[in-house]
């Protein structure tokens, strides 16, 4: 008994050291390989579209997260909640300088981009019974005006600015997410909705084909003055006959959905990104059609204020589709940076 007592404890020892080897042999997990996260929007809008594709196409664990919108999706990239998110490109541009709803926290020298995608034009969708035939006509009205935190409240606050309007002008101004107020529309409760969003929009197909909604045009002199003096803005139409046979095009003006990281976030993951995408580029244009007028060279180079992140950088230097700032260039920067000082 004591032999086979001796045996098998010779044979666990080298079971254990057998173990023990293997594990040693084993890659340790790479940091790169913790999941993505997106941060992107209401279930609703091509924002989460989007960072679906992106997943879809990473073949890979990862996220996209539903959120507030804009404003809350750069303020979880600055304190590290999410690693990367879309933002609207006016958000991004305030996010950077530190300006309007980002005027307490600051600057955000830590934001990067990553590219552009869709334009976003800002929609106003109406009851046809609510008599609101322009932008004019909205005070008076309940309109919704967009949830704090979101990007369709960020631009619906400087339409009002131009304006001249505050949330007292309407009768009632609501603060609805963007997933809730076509129904809101229709059931009455609310006579107009405004939505920065890309196009077609199932949220949008609801109310036309629910409650007979109508689009009106955005336009004038406060809204030229608007696209001419931000550069974060541009003129859009949204074409005839996108929701029905019978819909007629519509003029307003809109921003850009923009990825965004932060300087801390793992290159190696934002890289793995930037490729899925322009690695699988058609791919990528046929998950939604306001992805199917998208080019590489708009994409890099439109409505990006906050310099590229390093791990997107690498991708469009061997793609040559960008170069690295000389030395020279960092010099002349610097020299101006500090001249401004002075």
């Amino acid at each position: 008994m004591e032999r086979l007592g001796g045996m098998m404890g010779r044979c666990l020892v080298a079971l254990l050291e057998g173990l023990l080897v293997t594990t040693l042999l084993l890659p340790f997990p790479a940091v790169g390989d913790e999941p993505v996260v997106i941060g992107t929007a209401s279930t609703t809008g091509v924002y989460h579209i989007t960072g679906r594709a992106i997943c879809r196409l990473l073949e890979a664990p990862c996220e996209a997260r539903p959120s507030a919108g804009s404003a809350a999706n750069l303020e979880a990239v600055r304190n590290g909640s999410v690693p990367i998110a879309l933002a609207q490109s006016d958000l991004q541009y305030y996010a950077v300088e530190g300006i309007e709803g980002f005027a307490e926290a600051g600057q955000d020298t830590s934001l990067r981009a990553l590219f552009s995608v869709h334009s976003e034009p800002f929609t106003l969708v109406v009851r046809r019974d609510s008599n609101i035939q322009s932008l004019d006509d909205l005070p008076g009205h309940s309109v919704n005006i967009g949830n704090p935190g979101s990007g369709q409240r960020g631009t619906m606050q400087k339409v009002m600015d131009a304006k001249g309007w505050t949330p007292g002008d309407f009768s009632p101004a609501n603060q609805l997410p963007a997933d809730q107020q076509s129904l809101e529309l229709c059931h009455g409760r609310i006579e107009a909705m405004v939505y920065t969003v890309g196009h077609p929009n199932p949220s949008i197909e609801q109310a036309i084909r629910l409650c007979d909604a109508a689009l009106i045009d955005v336009k004038g002199p406060e809204i030229d003055a608007l696209v001419n003096e931000a550069p974060y803005y541009s003129y859009a139409t949204i074409p005839e006959g996108l929701y029905r046979d019978d819909f007629p095009g519509v003029e307003t003006f809109g921003v850009r959905a923009t990825l965004v990281a932060s300087e801390n976030t793992d290159p190696d993951m934002v890289y793995r990104v930037v490729a899925a995408v322009f690695d699988n580029f058609e791919d990528f244009r046929a998950f939604h059609p306001a992805f199917s007028v998208l080019t590489p060279e708009q994409m890099i180079h439109e409505g990006l204020s906050a310099p590229l992140h390093e791990g997107a950088l690498r991708y469009y230097m061997e793609r040559g589709w960008a170069e690295e700032e000389s030395d020279e260039e960092e010099e002349t920067e610097q020299q101006e940076e500090a001249q401004q000082e002075e």
